[in-house]
């Protein structure tokens, strides 16, 4: 793309231009945009810039232009512009604050859930029965979040997770994950809790299995796999030895990996011979194993891992779970990281369930401290989103800023501010 530094004096109504200066020391949304008014023309003139980069390939000239206002009208018109932009900016500051203080709040709940997961996994061997107290407790509480709400937000994490506890973050989102589509799917409040509880030790018998097998990144022998696959078994025998775990949420931890055609395991059932909470559990699992595999390097990126479950897995999983999933997330689930209509690089970090195609985004500015990056909403007919990036595509030094996670882990609140 083309791109030209001219004088502010040169810029006319149809350019797109990009003013070379910090984005608190304009009015405008955006450092980017096409130039559409002689009002904007003017207050760009006022910005004591000695140049402007104008991108002729985004541009486009009105051959028979209104004609322009006489300089009083003009002036007025301008000082009346700047003043709706610049409220209208402050408005986004504040929103954006506001974004930040949901996310830091958010972001608390979530580790306050992964101490308590962190808890159930120790004592799950020594002191079953407290340890599935413990998680009834915890998923009745994220459940009552999710059943309550009108509609609910749902947060990209920050905290990366660490090696030896992969197994915790992938549990917990699971779980949060599932619990969203069983509401969706209509599901009892019931349901939904058993679904969460289930969700949360699908992987339970995985404790039992040789570390060296679950991170090995090779193809794994047949013996190897035969034993891997165990762990739908152990984990049911782990908490077989209290009373306290549900019997309806067996299923879950012994089913998830059967798949409609027959071709899963342990014992290849097919399509109705499958519990319904499993099915749920199972299309969310595939969906995390996708983003966070064994091999990093094989990692996609939460789009991608859902344009696979769509493409990929029809006849395996559940038709009605991969739709409700992907209408649940949003075309840009939280994770993935954007092109916006005025060209500036962005990370989505959460959706709101009622405007999925309008996600809250982290925007790479290099002259804003990363710290501080504006975490703005986007609006129909203001800024949207124009394509999805590979985050392997994306220069040093704005994969360092927006920091794509190899870890994707997700939380949710309500939508009212507070909650």
């Amino acid at each position: 793309m083309s791109v030209a530094k001219i004088s502010p004096s040169q810029v006319k109504i149809g350019y797109f231009i990009q003013l070379p200066v910090n984005w608190m020391k304009h009015p405008f949304i955006s450092n980017k945009f096409k130039v559409d008014s002689y009002e904007q023309i003017a207050i760009i003139q006022t910005l004591d810039l000695d140049f402007v980069y104008f991108f002729p390939d985004k541009s486009s000239i009105d051959l028979n232009p209104e004609p322009e206002p006489n300089a009083i009208d003009l002036n007025q018109q301008a000082a009346q512009l700047r003043y709706e932009l610049e409220r209208e900016k402050n408005a986004r500051i504040e929103q954006a604050k506001e974004q930040r203080r949901q996310i830091q709040k958010t972001e608390k709940a979530f580790e306050q859930s992964m101490v308590q997961v962190r808890n159930v996994m120790a004592k799950i061997g020594s002191r079953p029965l407290q340890a599935v107290d413990e998680a009834t407790e915890l998923i009745n509480r994220v459940a009552d979040t999710i059943i309550n709400a009108d509609a609910l937000v749902l947060h990209l994490i920050s905290q990366a997770g660490k090696d030896q506890e992969s197994l915790y973050y992938h549990v917990l989102n699971v779980s949060v994950l599932s619990m969203m589509l069983a509401k969706n799917l209509g599901l009892s409040d019931e349901k939904i809790k058993l679904t969460g509880l289930g969700a949360l030790f699908h992987d339970m018998g995985k404790l039992k299995i040789p570390t060296q097998i679950l991170r090995k990144t090779e193809p794994l022998t047949a013996p190897e796999a035969n034993l891997l696959k165990l762990h739908t078994k152990y984990g049911v025998d782990l908490l077989r030895l209290t009373e306290a775990f549900p019997v309806e949420a067996y299923p879950v931890i012994l089913q998830h990996h059967e798949m409609l055609d027959g071709s899963g395991y342990p014992a290849g059932l097919k399509s109705e011979q499958i519990d319904e909470l499993a099915k749920i559990v199972a299309v969310v699992n595939e969906f995390d194993n996708l983003c966070h595999p064994v091999d990093p390097s094989k990692a996609r990126s939460p789009h991608h891992a859902m344009s696979f479950l769509f493409k990929s897995m029809k006849g395996k999983l559940g038709a009605a779970q991969m739709a409700q999933l992907i209408k649940m997330m949003g075309v840009y689930p939280p994770g993935t990281v954007v092109m916006l209509t005025d060209q500036r690089v962005a990370l989505v970090m959460s959706v709101n369930s009622d405007k999925l195609l309008y996600p809250n985004v982290l925007v790479y500015d290099p002259q804003i401290p990363r710290l501080e990056a504006p975490v703005i909403s986007l609006e129909e007919g203001k800024l949207a989103i124009e394509k999805v990036l590979k985050p392997s595509a994306l220069p040093p030094a704005v994969y360092e800023y927006l920091n794509p996670r190899s870890q994707v882990s997700y939380y949710v609140q309500s939508d009212k501010p507070g909650s």
